[in-house]
């Protein structure tokens, strides 16, 4: 099954006061192995960045002023999505942006399955800081070459916090593989934890019970 891991940055936090996006990474995965596919633009988004998400990207104002708008990329973004499952950390921010874009576009927003990671792991660690540096953490998932939020990089972190938070064997991970521009994300092994199953009462004593008798039925024969 393909999958589509996504991330967005953006001018702010909240479309109702304008803000745009400035940045969209996509990662495909094929039975959660990552495929040389990906996506990835910076976009002019029309307006000034906001002094908080520039601590959070570093993205300038002129830094962006050159970059192609939206309207440019549309097109392709959606072809690469279509018809995939999008894994996003946090969905209702991106997705909010992604369907602002296109409504301002008078185009149809994103109706694709979606796994929100944040959702799987509030349910799996409740109580607990669900971020995604968090979780990279806890998965002992070198997040090292995160000094800002950028979209690729997250998207290749969020592959490997995914493949944990739903207790899969850990796949072939070959990212020295990866398009060049994927460069500057770690290409290092990364362990995973695997789900321990803790067996039953009734288990365990009919386990005491096979070792009695064969371990009698060995000693004298």
């Amino acid at each position: 099954m393909k999958e589509i891991v996504l991330d967005t940055e953006t001018t702010g936090l909240s479309t109702k006061d304008g803000h745009r996006i400035v940045e969209i990474g996509c990662l495909e995965l094929d039975n959660l192995v990552p495929t040389k596919k990906t996506f990835h633009c910076y976009l002019n988004p029309e307006r000034k960045v906001s002094e908080k998400a520039l601590e959070v990207h570093g993205y300038t104002d002129e830094f962006l002023s050159d970059k192609k708008k939206f309207n440019e990329v549309v097109e392709e973004f959606l072809l690469f999505i279509k018809d995939k499952r999008l894994v996003i950390h946090n969905a209702e921010f991106d997705l909010s942006h992604l369907n602002n874009e296109l409504n301002l576009l008078g185009k149809e927003v994103i109706k694709n399955e979606i796994v929100d990671t944040l959702i799987l792991a509030r349910d799996k660690f409740p109580g607990s800081s669900i971020s995604l540096d968090s979780l990279c953490k806890r998965f002992r998932i070198d997040n090292s070459k995160r000094t800002k939020h950028t979209a690729l990089i997250d998207c290749d972190l969020l592959s490997k916090v995914y493949i944990n938070l739903i207790d899969q064997k850990e796949p072939t991970l070959d990212f020295q593989k990866q398009d060049n521009s994927l460069s500057g994300i770690n290409n290092s092994k990364v362990s995973y934890f695997k789900k321990i199953i803790k067996p039953s009462i009734e288990e365990i004593e009919r386990h005491k019970a096979y070792l009695k008798t064969h371990l009698k039925k060995n000693y004298f024969n």
